[in-house]
Formats: C-alpha cells, structure tokens, sequence
C-alpha cells in the first residue's frame, strides 16, 4: 500500500472544530452583538466555514449568519442591527453536516415556550440514532447538522417555561458524544458541557455581566476576567439574578481532549488550568528528550510546531530559527480545486527562506502527521532550499485513530501512521530521521491541568461507544 499522494493535501490539515461566545448584559454598559464579534474573531482559528451571531431583544431573537470568515460575514451596518441584552455567537468548521449555508449557527427557532438559538462545539455519536428516531415519529429537520438534533430534544423534553434546567438534564443523558453548547432562552444565557469534558468551554465577567468562551483567549481580547472552566457535565444558568449552576446526573470521567494542547486551541489561552503555550513548550523540551539529535537549527512549522520548536531548541541548546515563513493570507481551509493546484498548494501555503536553512542541518517540528502528504513536500522544498539534512519531530505520538468528537480526520486507510512504520513514514516523506513523542511523554506537558485526556486518536481508547469505520457495530475501548 503506497501513500495517496493525490489527495487535497489540505486534507492533511484538517483537524478543526467549532467555537462558541456568549454574553449576558447585566445592567452593564456592553454591546452584546459587538463584544460577540470580537470574541468570535479571537476563536477563528477554530472554524473558518461560516460564522453567526444571534441577540435576544426582549424576548425576541434577531441573528444574523453566514458562510465565510467573522469580518467577511459582519460589517457595522449588520452588527448596529443586532441590539438586544443576551447574545451567542458561533464559528464553524463541520464535522456532522456539510459545509452549506444552512448548516451555518446558531441554529434559531421558535418552540411552544418561545425562542432559543443555540450554538454548539463537538459531535454527537448517536445522532442518526437519534434523527432516525424523531424522524420517524415526524419529525421535519431543516439542516444535516447535529445541533438541529439537540435543538429538537430540548423543544420535545420541554414541558413548560419553569423547568429548562430539567429539560436539559433529560437531554443531557439521551445525547452522547462531545458538546459545549452555548444557548439563549427568552429570559437566559445557558452553557452547557459533555460529561466527559471533551470539549472546552469556560466562564468570564465583566462587572455584573458574564461570558462563556470556548477558550480564555476570548475573554482577554474583550478585557473579561475569566472566572473558571464550566465543569464536565454541568449546566450553567445566567441571568438577571446572576449565575446559577447545576451538576447533571450523568456518568463520565474528564476526557479533555488531547489536541487542544496539541494544536486546536490558541497557545495564550489556558484550559482547564493549564496554560496552552507552556503545554507546547514542555512538550518540545520532552521531545528532545526522547529524540535528541546534533542540528544546527530547530525551525517550527507555524503555526502548530512554534511553541514546541521553542521547547526543543531551549533543551537542546539548538539555535531556534525562522526558516519557514506562511501566507497568513491563506487560511486552515484553504482547497486547491485540480490537480496541478494542489501540487502547488503547499508552496502557495509555506515558502522556506533559503538564506536561513542554506546548508544547514535542520529539525524541523510540527504538531502532527495525518496523511503525510503535507510534511512530505516541505520536507522536500527545504532540500531545494539547500537544507543538507531535515531531521522531522512531532510532538505528539503518532495519529493512528479517527476521531469521532468533533475533528474531521479520514478513516485508518488513510492515516499514514495507521500503515508503515516510523522508518517507512520517514523515507516517505523523505526526511533524514523521524522522531515522534511519546503517549506518557505528551501527557506529561499540560502539567497541572485538572483533567484528565481523551487519546483515541493515538490508542483507540475512546472514553464511549463509538461508531465503527463503515457504520458496523459499535465499539469501545474504554
């Protein structure tokens, strides 16, 4: 089995999700829809399909949504339109649901007690279970994505307007998989966390007024104070009387997932308790640790091997260089429509600067190898460049599992680790040695954090019953 070197080589790079925002004015002086907009810019990197933002005006829910990026789909004009006290905002990357209009969030819609708008981070593992049920009871879905399905549960479960906090209980014990949903009912702001804490979220203040955040880089770009990581399986309730919390009746152990530390979230945001940057740079240094090597230069492949490339330079005493400059023009997302563009998309995407690397033996770090596809043709570029050796490091172990929480990565068959050895992915990618981080050495990084990991990606551990590749029976490997 050789590698598919035809493959969209941005497919290599497609390990993203979703963010959420939400705010509730409490007799502040806040813009929600605005202080929703900048809080959503600073969660780009984690969607870049479409983003939306939706306002409860006195009961009555205005949004505004669309494909593309936050400052493509908002202007003055649409955000000066948004006025109300409560608001949520979403930026999306799919994962469940094809990359359409109408798949764009927050979902709106009006219900037998009102309006919600809901927005929501992850993946639901029994969501055709579950459409296949409402459907066959007659139920009428509008979209392919399964935040309708949540948004179906909650207005079913529902009886009346004084119990959402059961409502949502209920719901919470029939949808499995990862979520961090932020919602607006007429009267509150409520987020919500699977049990296992898959997905992040977190809670900020400014004067009486709160915030939840899929990472603290949110809050301190609108000048918040971050308050504390919503639990894994608690339900936070915000509104005129200030927050309200309650604990579901769920079972799950914390199952943080890994990859926030390894590349989704922003390296200035902290994660349950621990700070992303210094994450990245433990990591480094432990991957030096395991795969020391003499080098004249360690260079970062931005933007996710950067705080790792500094790590190992700072252990290895390796000069820490900038060899590699990327178009910040071109996005996480970016496809090449035929064959010859993609041939050319990584030299459009990266571009070595060959008065750094010219006759220099280079480590070269990166977050992780998917396909290899990628790796593969910057390796080569630095070889043209005049490189005489590039020794690839990775820091984290080999990816050799899909996920099925809310990052879209291709089946085994494609996972290049899932299919060679380490010296086989080496010469395929045409690099002088290969060295990945260890399963102990990764989770040593995030020292501190108080929960523990999802690493199914890297063992097949999955923390639930998951769908197997080809819709066969379910499995776990708990």
């Amino acid at each position: 089995m050789e590698l598919d070197t035809g493959t969209d080589y941005v497919l290599d790079r497609q390990r993203e999700e979703c963010g959420v925002f939400g705010v509730y004015n409490n007799e502040d002086d806040i813009d929600v829809a605005r202080t929703t907009y900048y809080g959503l810019y600073s969660l780009q990197h984690r969607g870049q399909e479409s983003a939306g933002i939706a306002v409860n005006d006195e009961g009555t829910i205005v949004f505004h949504k669309d494909m593309g990026l936050v400052n493509e789909v908002f202007n003055d004009v649409v955000i000066n339109h948004l006025k109300g006290k409560i608001a949520i905002g979403h930026v999306r990357y799919s994962t469940t649901g094809a990359s359409l209009s109408y798949n764009a969030q927050p979902m709106v819609v009006n219900y037998r007690v009102g309006q919600m708008a809901l927005a929501h981070n992850g993946n639901l593992v029994n969501s055709k279970a579950l459409r296949d049920e409402m459907e066959s009871s007659g139920a009428i879905f509008q979209s392919t994505n399964d935040t309708e399905i949540i948004v179906n549960l909650i207005s079913r479960t529902r009886i009346s307007s004084k119990n959402i906090e059961k409502t949502l209980e209920k719901v919470m014990g029939k949808i499995k998989g990862s979520y961090a949903i932020v919602m607006i009912t007429p009267r509150r702001l409520i987020g919500m966390r699977d049990p296992f804490g898959i997905r992040p979220l977190c809670i900020g203040k400014i004067g009486k007024s709160y915030l939840l955040a899929s990472e603290s880089c949110a809050l301190d770009t609108i000048g918040a104070k971050f308050i504390r990581d919503v639990n894994p399986g608690e339900i936070v309730l915000i509104g005129k009387d200030g927050l309200n919390s309650i604990q579901a009746k769920v079972q799950g152990d914390s199952r943080l997932c890994i990859f926030e530390f390894v590349y989704f979230a922003r390296p200035d945001s902290y994660i349950d308790g621990t700070s992303v940057h210094q994450a990245r740079v433990e990591a480094g240094r432990q991957l030096y640790r395991e795969h020391p090597v003499e080098a004249d230069m360690v260079i970062g492949v931005p933007d996710g091997g950067l705080d790792a490339a500094l790590g190992y330079s700072r252990e290895s005493g390796i000069p820490y260089g900038h060899g590699l400059l990327r178009n910040r023009y071109v996005g996480r997302t970016f496809i090449q429509p035929s064959q010859d563009q993609r041939e050319s998309g990584v030299k459009i995407k990266f571009n070595p600067m060959r008065s750094e690397i010219s006759d220099k033996r280079v480590v070269m770090i990166d977050d992780s190898i998917v396909r290899g596809t990628t790796t593969r043709k910057i390796v080569q570029m630095f070889k043209e460049a005049g490189a005489r050796e590039v020794h690839m490091r990775i820091s984290s172990p080999p990816y050799k599992y899909p996920c099925h929480f809310g990052i879209d990565t291709p089946s085994t068959k494609q996972l290049v680790a899932s299919n060679y050895s380490i010296d086989r992915i080496s010469d395929i990618i045409g690099a002088d040695s290969l060295g990945y981080l260890s399963l102990d050495g990764l989770l040593k990084a995030p020292s501190g954090c108080k929960s523990g990991f999802c690493t199914a990606c890297f063992n097949e551990r999955y923390p639930m019953v998951v769908p197997m590749e080809g819709n066969k029976m379910a499995c776990s490997t708990r």
